[in-house]
């Protein structure tokens, strides 16, 4: 209904002008009808929008707050614009004007999306001005980011598909979307890995295939207790680290064969996810931390402490409350993930070809991490890295946590795998499966059961994470998230799988009459929550917080469902037969479309 609300936003600024003229408000008059007037209404029974500035407008220019209410009514149904949307605006309560969308333009919305892929919302439309300099469209989302020789855990499913949903959120909206996926392939730790690696392994170097090394975390853990155990060893793990930055060749190629095995690895959990992204690890910037140090000293940013070169900030401080220094050079000329950052940010905003010539930098991490990019961002800015017209954003989330409201980990205490996260919710779903096939004497082929266990189990994981607030943490629950009922993904899947169950009777979705006429009021509910999804989309665009089309999803499955078993389709009489396919056609395609926007797959038997 965005369309519908701009247009009825201008009528309604134009009523308030006549009403209230420019030139004779108060500063306070102004600030109230500068502000948000028009809303979404709160209760269907209100309409489609409200209007509530009479209240505040009615302490400050001392009229009755329904006095008020009723001369923008009367402005309101003298505006032809207005009349051709809505019905007459009705005065409620102690001063709310409630507006209903009329029929006619409800109908023709409807036929807006038939048959429309985009679903009747058109793509953002960008200035071309020096595009040679800047492609003005183009974000940039850093989310995932393991770390080479690690096994990823469930502390990175939030980040990765949060991120995803919101690239191919923004994507959809227009924006020319850079996914990158910023791991850790560089620092201290590849000295000892290396070091194992030589001298445990040592034919790996010469010779191609000659192992894979198929437990990463296993070969992370026996370096790292030599590393601790052994002198001898720290030493040589440390002059590995000289050789890797100076680039020598046998260290190089241990290198490689350890952010190669590591790909192999992270690849299978995004193609079980379905994830794409471009893989831009720290050494990527390796080359560009001295200019970043270089620059900040120029701009006398940077201040010696004890060897270190340091930013302080103003209220940047300690648990202590004492002045924290943010060490973009270690007193050993080493660098910190602070200086990576920095380095990242320049190159990201810089126009080609010495740069991405992004406009919008979207940080998809743990909570745990706001106060390290809080320090970032405010460097960038003062180092003066960031253009005006440029955002960088910090979306943080909080912790997966299990039943005892801890931080989810296995009996024995540690991280949970994220590949035995999947496994177990696929298992989990294709039992409840196989248990709902023998309850209503279903055959089906083992074919079958893989297909919709595995995109259940996917699904059902996604979903609860996803239609969680980002911001908050958590509980994880195999047994919540599997419901057919309630706020999950099987119960958004169910509602699809009825859609398309009326299409094998023989209902033909591919509605494209004329003749669309509608009665009930569950055919006008379906019909005004549908129209919703252009304002819902525009909402997770800008605030990044993909529960909220999770949430339209869910009351959009809802309401669905009551349509569904309270008015017939394929037994209904002409017109109303084809109505109701064409209401049952977008009804899929929306379900479709919004969970393709959060990486969620879909079924059309379950």
């Amino acid at each position: 209904m965005l369309e519908i609300s701009k247009k009825l936003e201008d009528v309604l600024n134009r009523a308030l002008v006549k009403i209230f003229p420019k030139e004779d408000r108060s500063n306070k008059t102004s600030s109230i009808l500068s502000g948000t007037k028009l809303l979404p209404a709160s209760k269907p029974e209100f309409g489609d929008f409200q209007i509530n500035c009479a209240l505040p407008l009615a302490k400050e220019i001392k009229q009755p707050p329904r006095q008020i209410a009723q001369q923008i009514a009367n402005h309101l149904q003298k505006d032809n614009d207005y009349l051709q949307i809505c019905n007459a605006p009705i005065v409620a309560g102690p001063g709310f004007i409630n507006i209903s969308i009329n029929s006619k333009t409800l109908i023709s919305e409807i036929y807006v999306r038939l048959n429309d892929e985009r679903l009747g919302i058109p793509l953002k439309e960008f200035s071309t001005v020096k595009k040679e300099e800047k492609n003005n469209n183009r974000v940039i989302i850093d989310f995932s980011s393991p770390n080479i020789a690690k096994e990823m855990h469930v502390g990175h499913l939030r980040s990765t598909i949060i991120g995803d949903s919101l690239a191919r959120v923004l994507e959809f909206c227009g924006y020319e979307v850079l996914r990158i996926n910023h791991v850790g392939d560089w620092g201290t730790q590849f000295g000892m890995l290396i070091t194992h690696l030589k001298e445990v392994i040592p034919e790996a170097l010469y010779t191609k295939d000659v192992v894979e090394i198929s437990d990463l975390v296993n070969f992370y853990r026996q370096a790292k207790k030599r590393f601790d155990e052994d002198p001898v060893f720290q030493n040589k793990s440390r002059s590995e680290v000289v050789n890797l930055q100076t680039g020598h060749q046998d260290s190089l190629i241990a290198w490689q064969l350890l952010c190669n095995q590591s790909r192999k690895e992270f690849q299978k959990i995004y193609d079980r996810l379905d994830i794409k992204l471009t893989e831009r690890g720290e050494s990527f910037y390796n080359n560009l931390l001295v200019d970043v140090i270089n620059d900040l000293k120029n701009k006398d940013l940077l201040i010696n402490d004890q060897g270190a070169q340091c930013v302080f900030l103003d209220g940047f401080v300690g648990k202590d409350g004492k002045p924290q220094p943010i060490i973009i050079q270690k007193s050993d000329g080493g660098f910190n993930y602070a200086t990576t950052d920095l380095a990242a940010i320049k190159y990201r905003l810089a126009p080609p070809p010495n740069g991405d010539g992004a406009v919008r930098l979207i940080y998809v991490t743990d909570a745990g991490q706001a106060s390290h990019f809080f320090g970032v961002f405010q460097i960038a800015k003062l180092a003066k890295w960031i253009p005006i017209d440029c955002q960088v954003e910090h979306v943080p989330f909080g912790l997966v946590q299990g039943d005892d409201g801890k931080k989810l980990k296995t009996r024995s205490g540690e991280t949970i795998r994220l590949v035995e996260l999947l496994d177990e919710a696929i298992q989990r779903a294709k039992t409840d499966l196989i248990d709902r096939l023998k309850t209503e004497s279903r055959s089906e082929n083992e074919s079958f059961i893989n297909k919709v266990s595995t995109t259940v189990g996917i699904a059902a994981i996604k979903y609860a994470d996803l239609s969680q607030n980002r911001i908050s943490n958590y509980q994880f629950s195999f047994n919540k998230m599997l419901s057919l009922q309630g706020n999950t993904a099987p119960y958004l899947l169910y509602a699809l799988v009825r859609i398309a169950g009326i299409s094998r009777k023989g209902g033909d979705l591919n509605v494209e009459s004329q003749n669309i006429l509608f009665n009930e009021p569950q055919e006008w509910n379906l019909i005004r929550k549908l129209l919703q999804l252009d304002s819902v989309i525009a909402e997770v665009e800008k605030e990044l917080l993909p529960n909220r089309l999770c949430g339209y999803l869910f009351e959009l499955s809802q309401i669905f469902n009551r349509f569904y078993d309270q008015i017939p389709v394929l037994k209904a009489n002409e017109p109303s037969r084809t109505s109701r396919l064409a209401l049952c056609s977008i009804t899929a395609e929306t379900l479709k479309l919004g969970m393709n926007l959060l990486g969620i797959p879909t079924l059309e038997r379950m």
